[in-house]
């Protein structure tokens, strides 16, 4: 009789410990990060665009008033740069990727902490779908640095016109491939990246995200959901699906499909019942394309990727968490890349990694609303190894003239200080346009802004940058 007594109490017992458990994941948030790829500030209709370039982009405007739009969200100059600088909270300088290259070792080593890990260790399912560009080789794959499963590609999307170019040999240059992998797994090739192929991909992978949300949702297990979708990155070519729908060209159709896309997404959230405990972060990750037939907008700003105008660095950013983010609220506050992760830090219930610097900082406080200061007032801009200007309040110092992509950077003899606020597009160096004072003198800003970069070069020397190209296994020499 005790002993059925004591079986019956252990079988409550686990009974019990499981519904904790299952309590205890229902709680934490699902986290879904979508990003595009060069998608400018001046596209959507939240931030200007939408019918002016194009196509009207209603879920994405809808999304914007649900929570809180950034207006000052900043990126890096290059594809690479910035989304290292998102999976770790750290800038590019330190991790070496500093810069898109080709044909080359590249990306983070095994040593750097990924968010997708971080939400791993504390329980939950981690899946990507889309472009990774942080790394091409055994060891520093999406599925070798914390996501449970990834489909897509590993490089960038212009290599989808490889096989159709002039000249192209494939036994020199293999074709580019779609491929699919599970955690710790070498992926596999499922198809060729191509031109017809780069026009379904965005479509599939919004099955599989949603696929992915149903299967951990049944699971009662919280997700993490990196989505980085290939538009508008040259060739910037609509599914067929939505050729010819907007009547304005190939850019329209793209703008449709894009908010098409993302409506997707977020209908799925509500069908399984869980957009009250998922937050969704919707960015680009560069400004606008500058090549021929494929260039986009930055909208109010000026410039476009690769360089350090404003264009290059301000992109759209949407973040939507019901009943913790107040709905309908614009922030010109600075917020960058490297906060996503030590924001999502105490919501996910992962530690910021304490054994190396993290530039980034958790601007939670800024979107729910309990204050309307950002907890930074600039950042560094580097473009490639090069520090080309500094961010500091509404101020700007650019040490380097660079106005497009094409161009020579040319070191100037004296730094150019811009006040964002009276001189947007940078055009006015260091009086910053006139008011009804007369011309806005702007030296003081040059020893305010050298104290900050003296400041960070300390941490160069604090902890020596990881150089591009460092083989695994990687140890810190400190």
């Amino acid at each position: 009789m005790k002993i059925d007594n004591f079986k019956n109490r252990f079988v409550l017992f686990l009974l019990f410990s499981a519904f904790l458990s299952a309590t205890n994941a229902q709680e934490k948030p699902n986290v879904v990060v979508i990003v595009m790829d060069n998608l400018g500030w001046g596209e959507i209709g939240a931030y200007g665009g939408g019918l002016l370039r194009g196509a009207e982009t209603p879920r994405l405007d809808k999304l914007a008033s649900e929570g809180m739009q950034l207006l000052n969200f900043n990126v890096e100059p290059q594809c690479t740069p910035s989304r290292s600088a998102l999976m770790t909270g750290r800038h590019p300088i330190r991790s070496g990727t500093t810069k898109v290259v080709w044909g080359l070792p590249y990306g983070l080593v095994g040593w750097e902490k990924t968010m997708a890990e971080l939400f791993s260790e504390q329980g939950y399912a981690t899946a990507m779908y889309g472009k990774w560009h942080l790394g091409d080789m055994k060891g520093r794959y999406p599925t070798d640095q914390g996501f449970d499963e990834w489909y897509g590609i590993a490089n960038t999307t212009d290599e989808s016109q490889y096989t159709s170019q002039a000249g192209y040999d494939p036994t020199v240059v293999s074709p580019p491939q779609i491929v699919e992998a599970t955690k710790g797994s070498t992926p596999k090739k499922v198809k060729e990246y191509n031109v017809d192929t780069r026009r379904t991909i965005d479509g599939e992978l919004t099955e599989k995200s949603i696929d992915f949300m149903k299967r951990q949702v049944q699971d009662n297990k919280p997700f993490f959901l990196y989505l980085p979708y290939t538009l508008a990155h040259l060739p910037t070519l609509p599914n067929p699906k939505f050729e010819g729908k907007s009547g304005n060209g190939s850019w329209g159709d793209v703008l449709m499909e894009i908010d098409s896309n993302t409506g997707q997404i977020l209908d799925a959230i509500d069908d399984l019942k869980v957009r009250e405990n998922t937050i969704v972060i919707w960015m680009s990750e560069n400004g606008p394309e500058e090549a021929p037939n494929w260039f986009g907008t930055a909208g109010y700003w000026r410039g476009f990727y690769f360089t350090a105008l404003e264009g290059s660095l301000r992109t759209p950013c949407l973040i939507r968490w019901p009943g913790k983010i107040p709905e309908g609220q614009k922030s010109n506050e600075i917020v960058h890349m490297t906060d996503v992760m030590p924001t999502l830090a105490d919501v996910a219930g992962y530690k910021v990694p304490s054994d190396r610097i993290i530039d980034g900082v958790d601007q939670m406080p800024l979107f729910k609303g309990e204050t309307t200061k950002s907890e930074r007032e600039g950042f560094p801009v580097y473009n490639g190894d090069d520090m080309f200007a500094y961010k500091w309040r509404n101020f700007k110092i650019h040490y380097y003239k660079h106005e497009s992509m094409f161009d020579k950077p040319v070191k100037h003899n004296f730094p150019r200080v811009h006040d964002l606020l009276r001189d947007p597009k940078e055009l006015y160096g260091i009086h910053g346009g006139d008011d009804s004072t007369g011309a806005q003198n702007l030296t003081w800003v040059l020893p305010a802004i050298t104290h900050q970069v003296l400041k960070f070069q300390a941490t160069l020397k604090e902890e020596p940058p990881i150089i591009l190209g460092t083989p695994e296994p990687y140890k810190p020499k400190r």
